[in-house]
């Protein structure tokens, strides 16, 4: 490092014995994803990092893509799987940067007031202050500045968002990276959404300035605007979601949150660095230079004063003159060429060349230099190590966000505090399997959140659906091996404490794609990951041959083993059904499907598309039905709940199983129909007890009432599971009971009278109120130049999809295109596109909303009537709709 007063960085080969000894400082640890839109750079940035820790070759850094480890992950340069790594580096901080430690862990501390804000302020924990004496000459010596930094690299492809939710659990913090060019696109946007609602602390890197200033030739100013104008809309985004238990998570350069630079080159730099060099020649402190450097801020040379305007001499902004202005003119003169010019500012950057490198001439020397100059990695590691929390401050405010149990008993306290004392509980979350090499098995990848996980220790392994003190999704087994993923590589250790990610060996057997991991008998479970897309693009598949019908069902447990996503069952036809939640993913899947899991030869059926059935307006008359036994009559009214309704039901802002009272004053305020005393008298939701339909009683003194409430809406689930015209799920309907002829004796008004009476009386509701369709819409985000875009909205109208916004790109050529799209269309759409628009058309397609599909179901020769008879003929159910009478009764 040149002797500008940079921080002294030495590079570091770790052996596996240092990797776990400095698990022990939790303050030293950080975890970290790194996030943005597709191809915007991430694996790119990620190799920086990996090349600094010495994994990899200097020079190959920026093209190896380190963290691709699959096969097709190479071939496509796409990243499909989140990939983990766990890297060791050193790294002095300043005082101000102390203090931003600081100032973090106090903000934690407050947020849980409980905890003492002095034991925060030392660096290495307590336990584990006493370091090991230096080995030999030149060996690793671990102490407070030595930080390990558990790193996932993510995917940014929307149909692979499940991925990055699953990276988010188990990190503290989010690198996000936006291209300066593309500014802000709809994925950034999501996966920012999904960081926030974790409680995730993001930092930001403007990638791809190199196109900035090669291909654009951008002028400083123009370049400054085009970073303020990327970090002014990821401002917004956050603010949109902002989440008040983090405190502050604006990102601003004069905090030192973002980063500017190139992956592909290698070169990144923080307002910090610079400040550093200028401080010391203006001879101000560091902190002041620092806001110096950004905003509108000009400095009078003849009058050698800052000014706030550019005024009558037409100053230049400081950010372009002390910092885009000598990398433009580094630029400039190595793609032009100028001998003289290059060697004099590589002089007064401090930057040597080796002799081998002196003969180089255009991109590959300005990779070199600017590699030397500002490498990309400080950048990185300075915001990691010095924004992001450490375990010890995030999980102070995340616990109340992950655990689902209350928030003060020990499995909380433990997580809250990081405890990694040898008799802490051990908290763990498992949030995706990661397959091994040898296919059959799997590693479970997750977070320890407190206590320590050991090989052979006796552990509680508690699935998604475990109900304290209950029994199912309960297994009491030894883990048989811990190990810590590298990538590409696993290594072996004997244990793993708190604030780390780490793979175990022999959880796979129990759960299938997440769940927690607790020596704490009364534990709540970590609450299941939210994912913000669902699968709704499904496939069936039969083997070749029948008689490898055997694999093919043991491959498709295992794929749904691999991808938190997907969802594998068998239809009560007997077909093998595969839903992902677009083109890309289903793909991807079915190659893994018959590659890796099953070995033989699968037939792939036409994909199918799941609808939804639903009523449009209020029922025509009271429906009755009556039991097998003539006994009982329910009455019953059907309306449609309206998609307001459904879709606050959808993201639990109507919580189903919260408190009846306080929900019911909710729905009562928002929601137009509704009164208080009927809200607060919802029977039950369904299906699974919590998706859009509510059964609700309207009933005015009736007897034995309560008896038969159980009965009722088990037979209300039953109906909203499998509707009455096409066996799919029923969505945005609201039945409400009106009254009940109920027989004296008990004994004739069982489970078995009114369950399937409670069934039919829906269908007929439903049946009466003018019931609709609903189909899947994709959203779809299309960037596109000008000049092709007549192409795009062709293809638009063909697929009745329509555009409905539409919006250019400052300061680029670029449209961008937004537009609704129904799944059923959406196949093949991708190519019909690009050959539509000459390959300009990029398109990113993800689940929207559910619209009604066109015309009746009822009457024949309709779009919707001809979509429910295909469904039913599918489903090797009786041809015709079921006629009305077949629900409804006389009296």
């Amino acid at each position: 490092a040149s002797a500008k007063g940079n921080p002294t960085v030495k590079m570091v080969n770790f052996t596996i014995d240092q990797l776990r000894e400095i698990m022990d400082y939790k303050n030293n640890i950080r975890s970290m994803s790194v996030i943005a839109h597709v191809d915007h750079g991430k694996t790119t940035l990620t190799d920086s990092l990996v090349s600094r820790a010495g994994i990899i070759a200097n020079a190959r850094a920026g093209d190896a893509c380190y963290t691709d480890t699959r096969k097709d992950e190479q071939e496509r340069g796409i990243t499909i799987k989140s990939t983990g790594l766990s890297m060791y580096f050193d790294y002095e901080m300043d005082a101000a940067q102390k203090k931003i430690q600081a100032n973090l862990a106090r903000s934690s501390a407050e947020e849980d007031a409980g905890a003492d804000i002095s034991t925060t302020e030392e660096t290495p924990a307590a336990d584990a202050a006493d370091t090991p004496p230096a080995a030999e000459e030149g060996a690793v010596t671990i102490g407070a500045n030595s930080f390990m930094i558990n790193l996932i690299d993510s995917p940014g492809h929307v149909d692979f968002s499940s991925e990055v939710t699953a990276a988010l659990r188990i990190t503290d913090g989010a690198l996000v990276v936006v291209d300066t060019i593309e500014g802000v696109c709809v994925q950034t946007e999501t996966v920012l959404r999904q960081a926030i609602s974790e409680r995730v602390r993001p930092v930001l890197m403007v990638n791809k300035v190199d196109r900035a200033l090669l291909e654009l030739q951008l002028p400083a100013e123009e370049l400054y605007q085009a970073f303020n104008r990327a970090i002014e809309s990821v401002n917004v985004v956050i603010a949109t979601y902002n989440d008040e238990a983090m405190g502050d998570l604006q990102v601003d350069p004069t905090k030192g949150t973002i980063a500017f630079g190139s992956g592909l080159h290698q070169w990144a730099f923080t307002l910090k660095k610079f400040a550093k060099l200028y401080s010391q020649k203006f001879g101000i402190a560091e902190d002041k230079m620092m806001n110096k450097l950004w905003g509108d801020n000009y400095f009078d040379q003849k009058g050698k004063k800052w000014v706030k305007k550019p005024g009558d001499q037409d100053l230049t902004r400081c950010f372009n003159q002390f910092i885009m202005d000598p990398i433009c003119t580094m630029f400039d003169a190595i793609m032009n060429d100028k001998k003289q010019k290059i060697a004099k500012m590589l002089k007064a950057v401090g930057v040597t060349l080796k002799p081998d490198e002196k003969d180089l001439v255009g991109k590959p020397l300005l990779k070199r230099v600017m590699q030397r100059w500002l490498p990309a990695s400080d950048a990185v590691l300075e915001m990691i190590v010095v924004q992001l929390p450490s375990p010890v401050i995030a999980q102070k405010y995340r616990t109340a966000a992950l655990y689902s149990g209350p928030a003060d008993d020990e499995a909380a306290m433990a997580m809250r505090n990081c405890d990694t004392s040898p008799e802490a509980p051990l908290m763990m979350y498992v949030s995706k399997m990661v397959p091994a090499a040898d296919r059959g098995r799997f590693y479970a990848f997750g977070r320890v959140y407190s206590g320590t996980i050991r090989t052979g220790q006796k552990v509680r392994i508690l699935g998604p659906n475990y109900e304290p003190g209950g029994k199912t999704d309960l297994w009491v087994k030894n883990i048989q091996r811990t190990l810590i993923m590298m990538g590409r590589t696993q290594e072996q250790v004997q244990d793993i404490p708190a604030g780390n990610t780490c793979g175990l060996v022999g959880v796979d057997q129990y759960l299938l794609k997440s769940g927690t991991l607790t020596t704490c008998e009364t534990a709540f479970p970590i609450k299941t990951m939210k994912f913000s897309v669902s699968p709704v693009v499904r496939v069936a598949v039969a083997p070749k041959s029948s008689k490898d019908l055997p694999k093919l069902i043991e491959g498709m447990k295992r794929l749904s083993k691999s991808d938190p996503m997907v969802l594998c069952y068998t239809e009560d036809t007997g077909e093998h059904v595969i839903a992902g939640c677009g083109e890309l993913h289903l793909e991807i899947c079915l190659k893994d499907l018959q590659e890796d899991f099953v070995g033989a030869e699968v037939d792939i059926g036409n994909p199918i598309v799941s609808y939804r059935e639903s009523c449009s307006e209020e029922s025509s008359q009271t429906c009755l039905s009556k039991s097998a036994n003539k006994h009982n009559r329910l009455y019953v009214i059907g309306y449609p709940l309206g998609e307001d309704m459904s879709k606050a039901i959808d993201d639990a802002t109507v919580d189903p199983r919260g408190d009846p009272k306080i929900r019911g004053r909710y729905i009562a305020d928002n929601f137009e129909g509704w009164d208080v005393a009927e809200a607060r008298k919802i029977w039950g939701f369904g299906p699974d007890g919590a998706g859009p339909n509510l059964f609700t009683d309207a009933t005015k003194g009736v007897d034995f009432l309560m008896e038969i409430k159980e009965s009722c809406v088990n037979g209300f689930t039953w109906a909203t599971k499998n509707g009455p015209m096409c066996d799919e799920q029923i969505r945005g309907c609201k039945f409400a009971l009106q009254d009940v002829t109920l027989h004296a004796d008990s004994i004739h008004r069982g489970m078995g009278q009114i369950m399937p009476v409670a069934r039919r009386v829906c269908f007929a509701a439903m049946l009466t109120a003018a019931p609709v369709i609903y189909e899947p819409m994709f959203i779809v985000d299309i960037s596109v130049p000008q000049d092709a875009m007549g192409g795009c909205y062709g293809m638009m109208s063909q697929r009745r999809g329509h555009v409905f916004d539409e919006e250019q790109q400052p300061g680029t050529p670029m449209m961008h295109l937004k537009a609704y799209l129904p799944v059923s269309e959406s196949f093949g759409f991708n190519s019909d596109l690009g050959k539509a628009t000459g390959g300009k058309a990029f398109p990113q397609m993800s689940f929207s909303h559910w619209a009604v599909f066109g015309g009746s179901p009822l009457e024949e020769g309709t779009k919707a009537n001809i979509a429910v008879l295909d469904t039913r003929a599918r489903k090797g159910l009786t041809p015709e709709i079921p006629p009305l009478d077949r629900y409804l009764d006389k009296l």
